[in-house]
């Protein structure tokens, strides 16, 4: 099945072909701009008649815009009945509160049991037409690693306004994260870090560029001539040990980049415990923090992230949403046995 969306291109239009239909597409349609791309590629875009394939066509104002738009797909990944901590859900979007271990997509290496594979069965046929095909629309991932809230898009309007947002930087994203010293602003070596300043109320702030390893491709990287920007904002919520040699810290992103926390609290000396890729082999005295802390410290299974806070517009309705999400128990007992009092 297929269906026709037909319109026309509007006054000053942008110089190439697939901004202009992203500006003018009826709302209705909800064609993305990478959509519309694949649309044009595939010649289903004819523009007063004639076919156009070129995103970089140039339009004119008045032209009679027709796209050939083929029924959603049915997914190609298998449906998995995995419970799933549902945090709040309506006919457009779900946020979740994803355990660590759990991968958000399958992948190479991790063909199925991932969050995607839950959310096919639990939506059933709720699920739209995210880019051709009946599936739920991933806007944003957090490692497997890390627990947290996450929010999956059910419908093409959710998605584009739920991607609008993280492309704008509006959503609000909070983390707690357990990492080796204490990012403070006494500290003069910090201080001489490239890329880190504070802020009022001893807030570190890390402005770098990240891209990919040189040699790793599987790990990213800080430059400062190269790659990503990216900003990371860090408060100091707890000083564990006496004297204190780790820290529970808020972090919270500017930026949204692949494993962003994580690499910028390693490029700034406080990698985050049980990091098996930035964490470094810093040790804990057991002076500070206790035999207890040590050996609690040193077999902590993963990095210690947990995405505490979501907040972002309902993409469909406009209202203002923010949820919080309780930190997991293998961080509570983590932070118990690193609270050692001399």
């Amino acid at each position: 099945m297929t269906e026709r969306v037909t319109f026309q291109i509007e006054s000053d239009p942008p110089a190439r072909l697939d901004k202009a239909l992203a500006r003018d597409v009826p709302e209705d349609a909800t064609l993305s701009r990478s959509r519309l791309g694949r649309l044009i590629a595939d010649g289903a875009v004819t523009v007063d008649g004639i076919v156009v394939t070129d995103p970089r066509a140039r339009v004119t104002e008045g032209a009679q815009v027709a796209i050939t738009v083929e029924a959603a797909q049915e997914s190609h990944i298998t449906a998995q009945d995995i419970a799933l901590d549902i945090v709040f859900e309506d006919a457009d979007l779900i946020v979740l509160n994803k355990p660590a271990g759990m991968v958000v997509h399958p992948a190479p290496g991790s063909p199925d049991g991932t969050l995607v594979n839950a959310l096919i069965h639990h939506c059933g046929d709720d699920l739209s037409g995210v880019g051709g095909m009946k599936r739920p629309g991933i806007v944003h991932r957090i490692d497997k690693e890390t627990s947290g809230l996450l929010v999956v898009a059910k419908s093409d309007a959710a998605h584009q306004g739920l991607a609008a947002q993280f492309a704008a930087h509006t959503v609000q994203r909070r983390y707690l994260a357990v990492c080796f010293g204490v990012p403070d602003a006494n500290d003069p070596r910090l201080r001489g870090v490239k890329g880190t300043s504070f802020e009022p109320g001893n807030i570190l702030k890390v402005q770098t560029f990240l891209g990919r390893h040189k040699t790793d491709r599987q790990r990213q990287a800080v430059s400062f001539q190269t790659g990503r920007h990216a900003v990371t904002r860090v408060r100091i919520v707890e000083p564990l040990g006496t004297p204190a040699v780790a820290a529970l810290v808020e972090c919270w992103l500017e930026t949204g980049r692949t494993h962003q926390i994580r690499v910028h609290l390693a490029h700034c000396g406080h990698g985050l415990i049980g990091d098996p890729v930035y964490g470094g082999r810093q040790k804990l005295a057991a002076r500070a923090v206790g035999e207890a802390g040590v050996a609690a410290a040193r077999a902590f299974p993963r990095q210690a992230l947990h995405a505490a806070t979501l907040g972002f517009t309902h993409p469909v309705t406009g209202e203002a949403l923010e949820f919080a999400a309780e930190m997991p128990e293998d961080m509570q007992d983590l932070l118990q046995d690193l609270r050692h009092q001399g």
